[in-house]
């Protein structure tokens, strides 16, 4: 029998205050798969809301503890594909020193998106699950072209029994959430919601799935506010269901 894996779970901002339903569904997964998983209390953010306003110096602090926070482990592991495609892909440019940058690069190596963890590191895609529905899954821009997450979540999903998967209309166009950019830019976001809602109701499906809560709270949004019967759903909320 192969020795358990060590995994430390990062919880985003916005999934800890809002979405913490999720990250219990994760531990549940990730200890099924055979991990021992582990949460460091003192975490906080990964610092990209912080890199994408421009604001580096405080981006550079919280890169610095969360690389701290997580040091130690074997793998890091979180329902996000935009946090880890900033750890991945950021993370080593912010640094200057060698010591710190080497930290950085060993930091990024080592953190996986949930769905890619389990596809690609440790080969578990049949969970057993079970939910009755007709979804469509939505390739978030971290996943997609951060992360090269495309094919992993459609196979894990395929393995849920009465789950009929179906594909919409430009499931690889952004949902307008963007962080900030839904902020600055709220009459575009609300329309590129819009069309994403549309191709869902096009494709005649009564869920929409995705890895990241942050597209889906965008969407989630919109949805509520034209009360459209659309439910969102991330993927571990739908690996966790029925068992």
């Amino acid at each position: 029998m192969l020795p358990k894996m060590n995994v430390q779970l990062f919880v985003p901002c916005f999934v800890d205050q809002l979405y913490p339903t999720t990250a219990f569904n994760v531990i549940k997964l990730l200890e099924t798969a055979g991990c021992t998983v582990t949460y460091n209390t003192s975490q906080t953010c990964c610092g990209q809301p912080a890199y994408n306003a421009g604001f580096l110096d405080e981006a550079k602090a919280v890169a610095t503890k969360f690389m701290t926070d997580f040091a130690g482990t074997d793998y890091i592991v979180t329902p996000s594909a935009s946090c880890t495609g900033f750890v991945k892909n950021y993370y080593p440019g912010l640094f200057t020193k060698e010591a710190d940058k080497l930290h950085a690069t060993t930091t990024a190596v080592k953190i996986f998106e949930l769905s890619s963890f389990l596809t690609d590191i440790l080969k578990f895609e049949n969970f057993n699950a079970s939910l009755i529905t007709r979804a469509t899954y939505h390739d978030s821009c971290a996943a997609l072209r951060e992360c090269n997450i495309k094919e992993g979540p459609r196979r894990l999903l395929a393995n849920v029994n009465g789950l009929e998967m179906v594909e919409m209309s430009d499931n690889e166009t952004c949902c307008g959430f963007g962080g900030t950019f839904a902020v600055k830019f709220g009459a575009i976001s609300q329309a590129m919601a819009e069309q994403k809602i549309q191709h869902a109701l096009d494709a005649k499906v009564d869920c929409i799935i995705s890895t990241d809560l942050s597209c889906l709270m965008q969407l989630d949004g919109y949805i509520k506010k034209a009360q459209i019967p659309i439910q969102t759903m991330h993927i571990a909320d739908v690996l966790a269901s029925g068992w």
